[in-house]
């Protein structure tokens, strides 16, 4: 009786495939002597030695075979163990490497991740998710696996492991203004949103009552939308400097936090607006006959039945809009708005890579922590409703 090898999983196949060429002809980290000159590359057999590096790797051998793998849940459960796993061994891989390159190197060296390394770890985690998806995981079950993964990672920066790497090197340095950085773009995020709310809310349910509202204001924040972040921050820039003259001693001026959260206000209206509108353009006529008819006031009726209705939809524009500002607010630094962004655009002006690192990996674990948290938040309150997931604004 023979039996044959069988392909399941194309998208597994194609990761295992990307992270197995990366493997074996891309860099997996670079040092240099220092962070101004180009590092020699280290392969990632280098890497391997001894005991740990190798059981380190053995997650991403898993990997390569469960595209073969039946789609069962143990299967599916197994990929997303593997990536998960994969991604956090080859962060321990390269603090090892990084540690072993230090000894007997100036202390200016650097030792960076290269190519092969995110190349790697991405196809890790996107492997994963593919798997957390076919799975049927809600949002609460990939923020645990995402939340593992971030756990095992943390324990090796809690513990020194990963100290030998230059963005960790760079974040020494800067240690002291790296907390104030991330405090700084966490305000402009919710600076930019409280005004955002406070007007696109009732603009949004303005906009569903009244169609002439919805055509005045749709178009102009569709404008909004399509001027160059850069751009925004510039046009703003004039009309605040002049304001500022005249009214001297009222801290408006032309640059600074100001601007920015101007700017990222009138970029975050647009879903605001549009998914409050077409939430509550969703909620069936039928049900509010009923509220009518049960006696409900129109008041009564928007609050406990349209808004209830509404908030999935409503959720998801909100999550778009914080998403989206917390990228933008890393621009808002060449305006001298301070935040991540600061930190980011030092690391371009001086070609330092894990500089730039240093300020961009922040934005990142805040946009995602943001999306996943939101995204439990819409799933709860899909679930309250008992509406089908995936509704949202068109």
């Amino acid at each position: 009786m023979t039996s044959r090898l069988r392909l399941h999983n194309r998208v597994a196949l194609l990761m295992a495939l990307a992270a197995l060429a990366a493997a074996v002809t891309l860099p997996f980290l670079g040092f240099a002597p220092n962070r101004l000159l180009s590092g020699r590359p280290v392969p990632l057999w280098n890497a391997v030695q001894g005991l740990g590096g190798t059981a380190a790797l053995l997650p991403g051998l898993v990997l390569l075979a469960t595209p073969f793998l039946r789609p069962t849940r143990f299967g599916l459960s197994l990929t997303v163990a593997a990536g998960g796993l994969f991604t956090a061994g080859l962060v321990w891989l390269a603090g090892a490497e990084a540690a072993a390159l230090a000894q007997g190197a100036s202390a200016a060296a650097r030792t960076s991740f290269a190519s092969g390394f995110w190349v790697m770890a991405a196809a890790g985690l996107l492997a994963a998710v593919d798997a957390a998806r076919r799975l049927g995981l809600g949002a609460v079950g990939r923020l645990a696996v995402g939340g593992a993964v971030a756990a095992l990672v943390a324990l090796q920066l809690a513990s020194g492991h990963l100290d030998a790497l230059s963005i960790l090197k760079e974040y020494a340095n800067r240690r002291e203004v790296f907390a104030d950085a991330v405090l700084r773009h966490a305000m402009l995020v919710v600076a930019a949103l409280v005004p955002t709310l406070l007007i696109g809310i009732p603009l949004g349910v303005a906009a569903h009552r009244v169609q002439a509202v919805g055509r005045a204001v749709f178009p102009i924040l569709n404008v909004v939308q399509t001027v160059p972040s850069i751009a925004l921050f510039g046009l703003l820039m004039a009309p605040l400097a002049a304001l500022g003259a005249m009214l001297p001693g009222s801290g408006i001026s032309g640059v600074g936090p100001l601007p920015a959260v101007i700017a990222l206000t009138l970029y975050s209206l647009l879903p605001i607006v549009r998914n409050t509108a077409v939430g509550l353009d969703g909620v069936p006529a039928p049900v509010r006959e009923a509220a009518r008819g049960m006696g409900l006031t129109p008041r009564q009726i928007f609050l406990r039945v349209d808004l209830p209705l509404a908030l999935p939809v409503f959720l998801s524009g909100l999550r778009i809009t914080v998403v989206q500002a917390v990228g933008l607010a890393a621009v808002a630094a060449l305006i001298g708005a301070g935040g991540l962004g600061a930190i980011m655009f030092q690391g371009l002006f001086a070609n330092a890579l894990d500089l730039v690192l240093l300020g961009a990996v922040p934005v990142i674990l805040l946009a995602v922590a943001a999306d996943a948290l939101l995204s439990i938040g819409i799933a709860a309150a899909t679930h309250r409703i008992g509406v089908l997931p995936g509704r949202s604004a068109p």
